[in-house]
């Protein structure tokens, strides 16, 4: 048997995973009035939200598209927060293009518990990237994924893209 070693899985295994408590920040608010950009990953920011590497990601490049104002759900976005959030997905979309050429993307959000929210207080949408034959034994049989790139690697290659690209915020 090979042993496959994700050492920066140990800190999300261990992590209290209780939900924020009412009036308590959660965790991507705290990112978002944080100014360690590099530290927590973050890839780019607008005026109402910003764009995040996930630190535990699904594969390679999983990125998530935040607002600053901690809401749950869509119904509780003004109208420039969601447009800004869309255009986010679609820019994150082209630059995970430009930098990882991937096949293809899953986009999603999940809303509550039940749906496999994880932080359930903060809305939040993922942008995987998926390649031709990604889907392999790993997740199926291991309950793993394998990434192939440091993530402060990854985030600095996504952050000099987004740089690159010219859309008003």
């Amino acid at each position: 048997m090979d042993i496959l070693h994700a050492p920066w899985r140990i800190d999300y295994i261990l992590a209290p995973k209780s939900p924020a408590q009412p009036g308590e920040a959660s965790l991507f608010t705290r990112i978002a009035q944080s100014d360690d950009d590099l530290g927590n990953h973050v890839i780019a920011r607008g005026p109402t939200a910003y764009v995040v590497l996930n630190t535990y990601p699904y594969n390679g490049g999983h990125l998530m598209v935040v607002p600053y104002r901690q809401v749950p759900g869509f119904e509780g976005l003004s109208d420039a927060e969601l447009l800004e959030i869309l255009h986010w997905v679609r820019d994150a979309q082209h630059v995970l293009r430009e930098v990882m050429r991937p096949d293809g993307f899953n986009i999603g959000v999940n809303q509550g518990r039940v749906a496999g929210a994880g932080i359930v207080e903060h809305l939040h949408v993922h942008i995987v990237p998926r390649w031709n034959g990604d889907t392999n034994f790993m997740p199926i049989i291991a309950n793993t994924s394998v990434v192939p790139e440091a993530l402060a690697d990854t985030a600095a290659k996504l952050r000099a893209a987004f740089a690159r690209m010219s859309r008003p915020v």
